[in-house]
């Protein structure tokens, strides 16, 4: 069994690029995998690994500058959900596009989970969920505004279109982990919007606390590795990945005749040349051979 530990911490990084060596370093060494971004505003990503493994990386974040204090959400996976470790150096570590935003500077209120039920059912609360189409297509909470933003850096524009119809109403937002809301929150406080809550610790902390019995969410929660998704106690869902274009898939969306494992869903068979179907035909009949061989691959090739 495999620890998994999504983590981010906004804070200033006057030289991303000299942490990015030691911390690669670390992971390798210690046999974690998965993604961390790095940029000027702080780190972001999700790893896994071993006990111990998970314990000595998250020692060495915690000695980067301002991340003593930073907190993360923790599931499990039977087997490896990352293909490799990737730490990558970017300019924000969740885009979105907006320079003037600064979660460091002010943020919504934060919500518990266990007070959340009671805050989303208000009349006077709108809620919005601040993920991309994809992610809410699997899961959200009941009642949940969609933006269908295909990128978080559309929220701003969906926000300045859709404003007015929700008048004066409190604005309650989640997202997976939190940090999507953090930059949200501080979006809509700067555009005029009094009262701004946002749910502590995400989706994730949510299905690890309420029971589902209480539970106002609604489907699964994706998530960003080969798992591809997450339900209450943050058990592995029922959903899959199209690696054509990594996008979540059920075991009925296999049935459908657009489906080639490897090579198309009904969500992408229009959107590729055969040229592309081709060459993802070729990777995977490769994938294939190599299991053929005993060896390990993972669901999110490609």
């Amino acid at each position: 069994m495999f620890t998994v530990a999504a983590l981010y911490k906004f804070t200033p990084f006057s030289n991303p690029e000299a942490l990015k060596g030691p911390l690669a370093q670390t992971c390798c060494s210690h046999g974690v995998k998965g993604t961390l971004l790095l940029a000027r505003e702080g780190i972001n990503g999700t790893i896994a690994g071993t006990r111990s493994g998970i314990d000595a990386v998250l020692a060495h974040i915690k000695n980067l500058p301002g991340c003593s204090d930073i907190e993360w959400k923790e599931s499990t996976a039977e087997a490896m959900p990352f293909p490799r470790m990737k730490v990558r150096l970017k300019q924000e570590i969740v885009t979105m596009g907006q320079p003037d935003v600064d979660p460091t500077a002010s943020v919504g209120t934060y919500v518990q989970p266990e007070d959340w039920n009671d805050l989303i059912a208000s009349e006077d609360v709108v809620v919005i969920d601040t993920r991309n189409d994809y992610e809410v297509a699997i899961g959200t909470f009941e009642g949940a505004e969609d933006p269908q933003t295909k990128t978080f850096g559309e929220f701003p524009d969906w926000w300045a279109e859709n404003a007015p119809r929700f008048g004066n109403k409190k604005v309650a937002m989640f997202c997976t982990g939190g940090i999507r809301c953090e930059k949200a929150s501080n979006y809509l406080l700067g555009q005029g919007v009094d009262e701004v809550f946002h749910l502590k610790g995400g989706i994730l902390k949510y299905l690890e606390e309420v029971p589902q019995n209480q539970s106002r969410w609604n489907g699964e929660c994706f998530v960003f590795d080969g798992r591809v998704a997450v339900g209450h106690g943050l058990e592995e869902g029922s959903y899959d990945l199209c690696h054509a274009c990594r996008m979540p898939i059920t075991e009925a969306d296999k049935s459908r005749p657009e489906f080639e494992q490897g090579v198309s869903c009904h969500q992408c068979v229009n959107d590729t040349s055969e040229d592309d179907k081709t060459r993802f035909r070729e990777r995977q009949k490769q994938i294939e051979l190599a299991r053929a061989r005993g060896e390990t691959h993972f669901r999110d090739e490609g």
